[in-house]
């Protein structure tokens, strides 16, 4: 059985969409399961698959991905989960348990992100093979389980983007949104809240002050983030497979995901109005991280076409065949002979 609140309708008027009574979970055998989970796990499961055709593609053992992705899988959503209570801590000072309940949300990606890529550099070294094109590769699973993955956050009613009356907006009912969004709630403990964050407060204000009226419910009209996100790491991964044969040098797709991505979340967390801050400040982390991914991955990318490009690698292999090839000829003169 589905939950449902009261009113669990979101809309999409410009566009013309109503979605009726949309729950953010369902109840199998007693249990409650939130669709954010879903999403999460289908994102996996389908990251993995493409990880796996890219593998075939490339003359890769696949099978080295499955073991990548069951390690991997773990410790990123337990990266992204340290992410997010690192930079939300007030949240859970008060009720640390609350770190361990992960059905609610509260998942960073750039978290996971992290330790994925963490995962990838011990595990390329254990098996001595090359973290470059072994990135390469696993880069597009990731990408994969992004895409999917943002769609919880459209169940869970969060990380959505500011106020808007574009054609775009969506409408959400702010019961099932966080407390601040909610015009019935103190502003007073608003400000204490955003106390020096001023972008932030003046964005939660505007949807307050803009919400809704509609068939008995109060809708904040907001930009959805997660639909952009989606979309434009979709483009993002067509555009890396698509560079599979024309790649300079091994690693470029992985940097061109860093990069790519980075520039996306710039742009999206631009419109957020629910982001994590650095501690004391009113600078978006994620933001701020987003700018260091795009500038590090350019400046990866013309190194690596520079000093480690595929014909670099293709001669350092180049000897030990020649080796090979001069004992085998040697061989067979002394035969001859």
């Amino acid at each position: 059985m589905f939950f449902l609140s009261e009113n669990t309708d979101i809309l999409f008027p410009g566009l013309g969409i109503t979605l009726e009574n949309v729950p953010d979970g369902f109840s199998l055998f007693g249990y409650r399961i939130a669709l954010y989970g879903v999403c999460i796990a289908v994102g996996m499961l389908l990251g993995y698959l493409i990880a796996e055709y890219q593998a075939k593609r490339t003359n890769q053992n696949p099978d080295m991905y499955l073991d990548f992705a069951v390690i991997a899988i773990i410790v990123s959503v337990i990266c992204a989960r340290l992410y997010y209570v690192i930079f939300a801590w007030d949240e859970f000072s008060s009720r640390p348990l609350q770190i361990f309940n992960l059905r609610t949300g509260g998942l960073a990606i750039y978290g996971g992100v992290i330790g994925g890529v963490l995962t990838c550099l011990i595990y390329t070294r254990l098996k001595k093979v090359s973290f470059w094109l072994f990135a390469d590769t696993a880069c597009v699973g990731l990408l994969t389980g992004q895409i999917i993955g943002r769609w919880g956050n459209f169940f869970n009613r969060e990380c959505f983007g500011s106020y808007t009356d574009g054609p775009l907006r969506m409408l959400v009912d702010v019961r099932k949104t966080s407390w601040y969004f909610n015009p019935s709630y103190s502003e007073e403990l608003l400000r204490q809240e955003y106390s020096g964050k001023t972008v932030a407060l003046e964005r939660i204000l505007e949807i307050r002050n803009n919400v809704v009226e509609q068939g008995g419910a109060v809708y904040a009209s907001v930009q959805p983030t997660f639909l952009y996100e989606s979309f434009l790491n979709l483009c993002l991964l067509i555009i890396i497979m698509l560079y599979t044969k024309h790649k300079k040098a091994n690693g470029e797709q992985f940097l061109m995901y860093v990069g790519g991505y980075g520039l996306i979340r710039f742009f999206v967390e631009g419109l957020r109005s629910d982001q994590l801050f650095l501690w004391g400040t009113g600078l978006a982390v994620s933001q701020l991280l987003a700018a260091v991914m795009f500038v590090a991955a350019a400046v990866g990318i013309v190194l690596l076409r520079k000093y480690r490009p595929l014909s670099v690698e293709t001669s350092e292999q180049k000897p030990e065949n020649d080796e090979e090839k001069t004992a085998e000829k040697e061989e067979k003169d002394i035969e001859d002979k």
